[in-house]
């Protein structure tokens, strides 16, 4: 899953007819002066000051201001642009108009093994977590589209009566539009209000929890955002360049820093990375990333992920492991691996780095063989076949016989 953050996120509601409260994104209080030029609203509404990152307990933090005027929001700017909380620095700010209402609502869309589930709840904010039995579901089969009657018996179970109870059907299903439209795996709005004074009983979304689906992003030439980090920081330009790379190929390539580690991660495999990364950790080792090639990628893109973590600092091994593929050929994506050491080897890398690699599955003995022949390029490379146990590179890595 791919998580966005609340700016793109609304935008994406927005597209599908979902009303949202005026926003911008802004990185300096220089931007939001200029826009306050040309937005009216900024001028003329009470207004919302939040740090646009991924980050929880915001409130907490002093991270949201709220019922500023526009020089109170530039002065919210100034205060949390560049703040440090853990290993995040504060980079953007969403600033937002404040909507004025009495009541808040809870609706949600999330991915199931059987297809879809519609949450609605007639309570919203801190409120709908601690009266979790009061979410009502509408389940909705894969391949299904929820009916208007479907929507409203969902409303009405959560205790929406009136004009209010239409207009919550008719929100929960623009929200499966969207979910469904956009390759999501779950959307919530936190809350859904009803605008103080407004006649037109229209819902709007306060707040915005996306997940994407990543690998759909080819599907997709209006995602012009970046996902956010599901870890504490923002993604680094190598990770970005490896996500760019795994959107527009069949199979995949996987790449996360650690810091602070010495042992390269390049496995072939989801589960192998995972049993190799184990292994490692359970020998005392620290881990410098998380990596995987999958699903037969084509050599080039193999090149690129070598090449990503060739350039970690402070390495010492590259365990270049995997079980007995299936189907994805040996020599091939070892082609892509060696290209890449090649070029890590040429700009200056790779110095007293010792690379282990152990891997069976089609064409193994052309592939094993062209890793052997890196020893005459002056690469120390040690290369074991399918009958070598899976860990004992990172044995022999670690030195722990």
């Amino acid at each position: 899953m791919a998580k966005v953050l609340e700016g793109p996120g609304m935008g994406l509601m927005k597209k599908w007819g979902i009303t949202v409260p005026h926003y911008v994104v802004v990185t300096s209080v220089d931007e939001l002066e200029k826009l306050g030029h040309v937005n009216e609203w900024l001028k003329k509404s009470k207004l919302v000051v939040k740090a646009h990152e991924a980050l929880g307990s915001r409130f907490k933090l002093g991270l949201v201001k709220v019922g500023l005027d526009l020089k109170g929001a530039e002065a919210a700017t100034k205060e949390m642009i560049g703040r440090q909380v853990g290993s995040i620095t504060v980079t953007q700010v969403i600033v937002s108009e404040m909507i004025p209402h009495k009541d808040e609502y809870y609706c949600a869309v999330k991915s199931t093994r059987e297809g879809t589930d519609i949450l609605v709840a007639n309570c919203g904010g801190i409120e709908v977590e601690s009266n979790w039995d009061r979410v009502k579901h509408l389940a909705v089969e894969v391949g299904q589209q929820p009916t208007e009657e479907s929507l409203e018996r969902l409303a009405k179970d959560a205790g929406f009566t009136g004009s209010t109870l239409k207009k919550m059907a008719e929100f929960a299903g623009k929200m499966f539009i969207c979910f469904d439209n956009e390759d999501a795996q779950y959307l919530e709005v936190n809350p859904v209000v009803l605008r103080e004074h407004d006649h037109n009983h229209e819902l709007i979304a306060l707040d915005a929890v996306t997940l994407l689906d990543g690998d759909a992003k080819f599907r997709h030439p209006d995602w012009n955002f970046a996902f956010a980090a599901e870890f504490g920081r923002a993604y680094s330009k190598h990770e970005m360049e490896v996500m760019a790379v795994d959107s527009k190929i069949k199979g995949s390539v996987k790449f996360i820093e650690i810091p602070g580690g010495d042992t390269a991660m390049l496995p072939a495999g989801g589960g192998a990375s995972v049993y190799y990364s184990d292994a490692v950790v359970a020998r005392g080792g620290k881990l410098a990333n998380y990596a995987e090639y999958s699903g037969d990628p084509p050599d080039w893109a193999v090149e690129v992920l070598t090449d990503k973590v060739c350039s970690l600092p402070g390495i010492k091994n590259i365990i270049v492991g995997g079980a007995i593929a299936n189907f994805t050929d040996v020599k091939k994506t070892f082609g892509g691996i060696i290209n890449g050491f090649r070029k890590a080897k040429s700009e200056g890398k790779l110095k007293d780095v010792k690379i282990w690699v152990r891997r069976g599955g089609p064409r193994e003995k052309e592939g094993l063989d062209a890793m052997r022949a890196l020893k005459d390029e002056g690469f120390d490379i040690n290369v074991f076949d399918r009958n070598t146990p899976l860990t004992d590179i990172v044995d022999k890595a670690l030195q722990k016989n």
